[in-house]
């Protein structure tokens, strides 16, 4: 548990080729079904303060309680998963907090004195916020916010885990209007 947010809810995993990593964990860590999206749509996105136009793949799955999540980056505008990768890491490039009161929690780590290096919203209530202080090389802290459409596409994840017999191991993202 973080003595500043709770608990770790995500493991953030940059990639050069994310359908070869699903079918990694999908096959030898039995890790699954997931969810995919080929271009995550971010909207308010910024890194050190500016505006940029990203282009990202990204696959989550749940292993119990705690979600993984796969990234590929498909353009060079700058972010904090360009960096990982331009600085020679592949693997684990964050950890993530979940929170439902993201202004709360952004305040208090602020206080703390980390700085946002990276930040956007994918859908209603689903603000994010990465920190600029490395937890060792390449690992960062990011804050999510779930609530609404992306808190209950969290759960339906979460749910589609549990006793999932391998079946259908690649899913296309759900429609975030529609749940």
């Amino acid at each position: 548990m973080s003595r500043f947010l709770g608990a770790i809810r995500q493991l953030g995993y940059v990639v050069d080729d994310i359908e070869a990593a699903m079918e990694h964990w999908y096959k030898v860590m039995g890790v699954g079904p997931w969810y995919y999206n080929p271009k995550v749509p971010i909207e308010d996105y910024r890194y050190d303060g500016q505006s940029f136009e990203v282009h990202n793949s990204v696959a989550l799955a749940n292993s119990g309680p705690v979600q993984v999540e796969l990234i590929q980056t498909r353009n060079d505008a700058p972010s904090m998963y360009r960096d990982f990768r331009l600085a020679g890491h592949r693997g684990l490039q964050h950890v993530a907090y979940w929170t439902q009161d993201f202004d709360a929690d952004l305040a208090r780590m602020e206080a703390e004195g980390f700085r946002v290096k990276m930040s956007g919203k994918v859908g209603a209530n689903g603000r994010f916020a990465y920190f600029d202080r490395e937890a060792h090389p390449g690992t960062v802290i990011e804050l999510s916010e779930v609530m609404g459409p992306k808190g209950r596409m969290f759960d339906l994840i979460r749910t589609a885990s549990d006793g999932w017999d391998g079946s259908d191991p690649v899913r296309p993202f759900p429609d975030l209007s529609s749940i």
